[in-house]
């Protein structure tokens, strides 16, 4: 369950940097980028500045968005999610919210082999909003998917860690401005991410993320 609510980001308080006020562009190259092998199946690949003009595509989808806040289960009771979030599908009738988003899912699914069809948005709005520790729904319906995040706005900590039973270490990732993370192979099988609370941020973060294969995942709620 979810419901629309006004989204409250103080952006007077965001300390952009200046590459990332370019206009906004993708970097079909994916120049400078390292995949992290967690184990002999699953990889997350890490490319920096992937999306040029990140802070004017923060600032333009908090302001175009129709954000909403879902409920879920903590401690045995309905609870607001501690993060807004937004989602567009190519399945509507409306172009992605920017033309960039357009450029991002062509580039993606050239690079990844995968029709990355779907889009979802999750603000956090300050050190407060988080995620617990998950694996995304795309492994109950795709063998192996492909998740690909652009982080914009301020950089936040991304973590990664194995499912009970698989060996493997606690990874960190510090993404924004443009970043790119690609989680691949087994990568949702068996390992799980979070974004967690923090005391401190520099500025509110917006993770877009591109799926592939959405119409397999009708009747599947999507956590992320």
């Amino acid at each position: 369950m979810s419901h629309d609510v006004e989204v409250d980001v103080s952006l007077d308080r965001y300390q952009g940097c200046l590459f990332a006020m370019d206009d906004p562009s993708c970097d079909s190259s994916f120049a400078g980028g390292a995949r992290t092998w967690l184990d002999k199946s699953s990889w997350i690949d890490v490319v920096p500045r992937f999306m040029r003009g990140a802070d004017l595509v923060f600032g333009e989808l908090v302001a175009r968005l129709a954000w909403g806040q879902r409920e879920v289960v903590m401690y045995n009771r309905m609870v607001p999610e501690p993060r807004l979030t937004a989602w567009w599908s190519s399945a509507g009738d409306k172009p992605e919210a920017l033309p960039v988003l357009a450029e991002a899912r062509s580039v993606l699914s050239g690079h990844y082999c995968r029709p990355f069809d779907a889009i979802g948005y999750n603000l956090y709005r300050d050190g407060r909003d988080s995620v617990a520790w998950h694996a995304d729904n795309e492994r109950y319906v795709r063998e192996d998917p492909v998740v690909a995040i652009v982080s914009v706005g301020a950089p936040r900590s991304f973590q990664v860690r194995p499912r009970p039973g698989v060996v493997g270490a606690h990874h960190q990732f510090l993404v924004g401005q443009g970043d790119l993370l690609v989680m691949g192979g087994a990568c949702q099988h068996d390992w799980q991410h979070c974004i967690p609370k923090v005391a401190h941020v520099p500025g509110p973060r917006l993770s877009i993320m591109f799926r592939h294969h959405r119409a397999d995942l009708d009747g599947v709620v999507l956590r992320d």
